[in-house]
């Protein structure tokens, strides 16, 4: 049961069996990734890799993927010349990091695709999250956004080796 991301009818929608779901995707929509910050949405097969939660916010998510609580210093190094490029760190951090506990909903639930980790390469983008649209479904930076009911009942119904597939 692939997570399968497209455009359809000036919309974007995701699905995964249970019939298509409206999702939000990068500013600069769904293509071939180029850069760190470009705003895309890269086309490809990428694997799913953990979920990330906020306690403070909702229960553990049911999923066959590990699950673990984000924490208040949780950040996203988003620094190309790091050696943490790409990966979740504690801030502060020596270099710039996205704020993984943020004030608004967005992150209270994250999927975390395997985009640009296996090797990471510096500049190729950082992380790809599955995680809470806006109510307006407004463009992320890059990222994949769904309505957290729907988010949750693709979680709940993963199977191992599950991808997430974006074609344009």
């Amino acid at each position: 049961m692939d997570l399968r991301v497209t455009n359809r009818n000036n919309a974007q929608y995701t699905e995964w069996g249970a019939g298509p779901r409206r999702c939000a995707v990068g500013r600069g929509g769904i293509a071939q990734k180029l850069r760190e910050g470009d705003g895309v949405t890269p086309t490809g097969t990428w694997p799913l890799r953990r979920v990330l939660y906020r306690p403070d916010r909702m229960v553990p998510p049911r999923c066959v993927l590990p699950v673990a609580p984000l924490q208040p210093h949780d950040g996203w190094c988003d620094a190309p010349g790091d050696p943490d490029y790409n990966t979740l760190v504690r801030l502060p951090h020596r270099s710039s990091a996205e704020l993984m506990w943020r004030e608004d909903n967005l992150y209270d639930v994250v999927l975390v695709v395997g985009y640009n980790d296996a090797p990471v390469v510096a500049g190729k983008g950082s992380a790809i999250f599955l995680h809470l649209a806006r109510t307006d479904y407004a463009p992320t930076a890059g990222c994949v956004a769904l309505a957290l009911p729907d988010l949750l009942e693709a979680l709940m119904q993963l199977a191992p080796n599950d991808r997430l597939i974006v074609s344009a």
